[in-house]
Order: structure tokens, then C-alpha cells, then sequence
């Protein structure tokens, strides 16, 4: 009887590459998603990252979705952060997407279509196909060349299995792959009947001693059992982004590829989801909504926002995860205001996470994280003195400071960064407060001066006494925050 197996295949390999968070494995919660003090590369933000490790395990469970979930906070509370730890969470297996809300409004494509491609990028679907293989333990191979160099290829194959044994005719494709492969006799092989594909799976443990050395990359696997023409269950998982750009007659596959995906016409996403639903019915696919991961979404405007909530609404709706730094402010494309910048009927679909300021020992903790991350070693009282500029100033400008006192500490043939490193970089680069004072100092120098200079007529002193008077200039417009 024909023995099932499952194959788990990944068709599209992501590389994530994310450098200010590149030390962050997970949300660092325990069995029964407590917080970890110190975790994964996570610290602090306890009932965040809490609150954040449910989300995850109703994401897995598939009981969530088109929901969404709003991280709001005031700048370097690790909001980003935690959509990080959430992505890694995860894992492979759940499609997640991270888009910055100013994103849009750089592509050559509609906002709509731009937000569509995001949310179909966060909805994995694993499709089941049944394949028919051959696997065995190759007895014997046998290829003639022409003598010429030039004509058809003829091969013969003996595979056995610990039951039966029996010979294979060779077709020239598959006389390619055996020959691409280097495969000799003593290998464990698989073919697949439909595509003609050849895979290796190693040496038999009966040809160990054939050889008085082997490599270490050599690997030893037991001559299979039962028949060998076998029916295996292969998995592929891809998003339904993935799937529209293959359909998509303008683009084609390659389009996966180069970028260029431009944009998809509706009849071909919906014939795509009647298909994706017939198979669910037929049982040939799992739908897996993944998560959607927004940045500075008071970024998006209220097209964007009325999108999204119809959007949320469809049957085959990912998580939406929005992060916003915003406090009360006008919602962009309107002159209303509301809070984080998003319109209320949006809001009230939300469930809002809050992220609160790092306290100083939190802080400290996290620059050592990242001085392991960028291989830089730091003198404890060098760290100290970063902790207070950190507090001072802010944490992201800290972090930007390991890596310059750490070329410093280089230049100098040193191999620890000491205060000296610190304290010179910490002159050399300003942060946002110093640079602010410095402009307000020189603000004459620069042009488009937003304070001026009023000669105003003093009744005490009688005479012609300047005083600064800010926010001058008739077209200085407030700025809203």
C-alpha cells in the first residue's frame, strides 16, 4: 500500500533585515504569557509586550482576524519594538508585513491599491497537492554518452528498498539532474513522477565502510522500506499577493521578482478568492490571515482610513497592527482633529496598547543589549555616562552613539570604548535639544527666520529699545504636534 507522508515547502524566502531592532528574537514571555523582565532582546513594557504575546496566540489559533490593534505611545517607547517581537513571535509559517504609513504616497500606484497589495501580502494560504515519488537506494547507474559529445543520452538506474528492487529506463531530463547531482551508486535518491525533480537525501549506512574518509558534510540515512513508488502530501505555503501577480496576465511570474507588480485589476482578486474559497471547501487549502504591521499610521489620510474600515470588514481580513507616536492632532486630508490622528469610527474598532517611557535602569539595559548586538565593548562607567545622556537627551540618539564611540575606541587602538569615546562623540554629534538652543542662538544667520526682530518704543524708557519677539513673521504658520 502506497505509504502518505507531508512535506512542508516554503516557495517564497523573505530575508528581513532590521537594523535597529535586529537584536529582537521575540515578546520574551513565558509559558503562560507572563513577561520576562529581560528577555529576547525585549525589556520593560511588561503589559505591552503582554498584551501583545495574546494577540500573537489568537493570531496562531486563527480566532482573530480583521481586527485591529493599536500600539500608541509617546517616540522610543519600543512601539516598533514590540511589532517586531510580535513578527518574530510568529515565525515563518504566519505571512507578516511591515509598511510605513508615508509609504504610500511614494509608489506609482493608487493609495488603495498600495494598502490592497499590503493587506493580500499578510494572508497566507497552504495549498495541499499530492505528488507521486520514487525513492530508493541506487544499486547501480549506468549512462552512455555519444562519442561525439552531441545526441541523446542513455541511462539505465537499479533502486531497491529493504523489500523489492527494480530497474528504471532514464528520460534525458532526469539523466541531467542525476548527473548535476553527482549521484553514484550507494546514494538514497528521490524522484518525482511529475516534474522530474531528483533530490539527494544522502549516503546509505551500508556503504559507511566503503570509504576509509568521508567529508563531514557526508550524510548517512537508512535504506528506505516498504515500496518504492510512493504518494507524498506536499504543502506550499504563499500569499495571495503571490498569487495575484502569477494571475495577473500584464506581470506574470517574474513580476514576483522584479517588484514591478504595478497595479491588479479587481475581477482577477475576485476570481482568485472564489478559487481560494473553493478550495477551503474542497479541502485542497488552509486559509492562515497573518498580520499587517502599519507604521506612523497618522501618516495615512482619510481616503486611507475609510479604505481600511470597509477592508476590515471582508471575510479574508489579516490582524492590522498600527503604531502612532501622535497625541490629539488633525486627521490628515480633514481639518478635524481626534486622538493619534485617526478618524473615531476607526477607533472604536481598535484595541489600544499603550507603551510607556523606559525608566533609567531599563535603559541601561538596553544599550548593553545593543552594544553585544554591534560587538562593541563598553566600560561600565562609559555605559553610565550613556545612560544619563539617554534620559537627558533620548534613547534613540544613545543607541546612534555606540557605534560612532565604538569607531572612535578603533581609531585609537583600543578595544574598549572608555568615557573619553563617549564624551568626544557626544561633542562631535548634537542631539535634537542642543541643535534646537544652538538655532535659536544664530536664528538671524539662517534664512527664513521664524523669529524677528521688533522695534518697539519702551513709554518708561523713552527711547528705541529692541526686544525679540517670537513666533513673528507674517507668514509663520503654527506647526501642530
Amino acid at each position: 500500500m502506497a505509504e502518505t507522508e507531508k512535506i512542508e515547502v516554503r516557495d517564497v524566502t523573505r530575508i528581513e533585515r532590521i537594523g535597529a531592532h535586529s537584536h529582537i528574537r521575540g515578546l520574551g514571555l513565558d509559558d503562560v504569557l507572563e513577561a520576562r523582565l529581560v528577555s529576547q532582546g525585549m525589556v520593560g513594557q511588561k503589559d505591552a509586550r503582554r498584551a501583545a504575546g495574546v494577540v500573537v496566540q489568537m493570531v496562531r489559533e486563527g480566532k482573530i482576524a480583521g481586527r485591529c490593534i493599536l500600539l500608541a505611545g509617546e517616540p522610543s517607547t519600543g512601539k516598533t519594538a514590540i511589532a517586531v517581537g510580535m513578527a518574530q513571535a510568529l515565525g515563518t509559517e504566519t505571512p507578516f508585513t511591515s509598511m510605513s504609513g508615508s509609504e504610500i504616497y511614494s509608489l506609482e500606484m493608487s493609495k488603495t491599491e498600495a494598502l490592497s497589495q499590503a493587506l493580500r501580502k499578510s494572508i497566507g494560504v497552504r495549498i495541499k497537492e499530492e505528488t507521486e515519488i520514487i525513492e530508493g537506494e541506487v544499486v547501480e547507474i549506468q549512462i552512455e554518452r555519444p562519442a561525439t559529445g552531441t545526441g541523446q543520452k542513455v541511462g539505465k538506474v537499479t533502486l531497491k528498498t529493504t523489500e523489492m528492487e527494480t530497474n528504471y529506463d532514464l528520460g534525458n531530463k532526469i539523466i541531467e539532474c542525476f548527473m548535476k547531482e553527482k549521484i553514484q551508486a550507494g546514494d538514497v535518491i528521490t524522484i518525482d513522477k511529475a516534474s522530474g525533480k531528483v533530490n539527494k537525501l544522502g549516503r546509505s549506512f551500508t556503504r559507511a565502510r566503503d570509504y576509509d574518509a568521508t567529508g563531514a558534510q557526508t550524510r548517512f540515512v537508512q535504506c528506505p522500506e516498504g515500496e518504492l513508488q510512493k504518494r507524498k502530501e506536499v504543502v506550499h505555503t504563499v500569499t495571495l499577493h503571490e498569487i495575484d501577480v502569477i494571475n495577473s496576465r500584464t506581470h506574470g511570474f517574474l513580476a514576483l521578482f522584479s517588484g514591478d507588480t504595478g497595479e491588479i485589476k479587481q475581477e482577477v482578486r475576485d476570481q482568485i478568492n472564489n478559487k481560494v474559497l473553493e478550495w477551503r471547501e474542497e479541502g485542497k487549502a488552509e486559509i492562515n490571515p497573518g498580520v499587517l504591521f502599519i507604521d506612523e499610521v497618522h501618516m495615512l489620510d482619510i481616503e486611507c482610513f475609510s479604505f481600511l474600515n470597509r477592508a476590515l470588514e471582508s471575510d479574508m481580513a489579516p490582524v492590522v497592527v498600527m503604531a502612532t507616536n501622535r497625541g490629539i492632532t488633525r486627521i490628515r486630508g480633514t481639518n478635524y482633529r481626534s486622538p493619534h490622528g485617526i478618524p473615531i469610527d476607526l477607533l472604536d474598532r481598535m484595541i489600544i496598547i499603550r507603551t510607556v517611557p523606559y525608566s533609567e535602569k531599563e535603559v541601561k539595559e538596553i544599550l548593553k543589549i545593543r552594544c553585544e548586538e554591534e560587538d562593541c565593548i563598553m566600560h561600565p562607567d562609559a555605559l553610565t555616562i550613556l545612560t544619563r545622556i539617554a534620559t537627558d537627551t533620548s534613547l534613540r540618539y544613545a543607541i546612534q552613539l555606540i557605534t560612532t564611540a565604538n569607531l572612535v575606541c578603533r581609531r585609537r587602538k583600543a578595544t574598549e570604548v572608555n568615557t573619553e569615546d563617549v564624551k568626544k562623540v557626544y561633542s562631535l554629534f548634537l542631539d535634537e535639544n542642543r541643535s534646537s538652543k544652538i538655532l535659536k542662538e544664530y536664528q538671524d544667520d539662517y534664512m527664513f527666520s521664524e523669529i524677528s526682530e521688533e522695534v518697539e518704543r519702551d513709554p518708561a524708557a523713552g527711547g528705541g529699545a529692541k526686544r525679540r519677539v517670537e513666533g513673528g513673521g507674517g507668514d509663520a504658520q503654527p506647526m501642530e504636534h
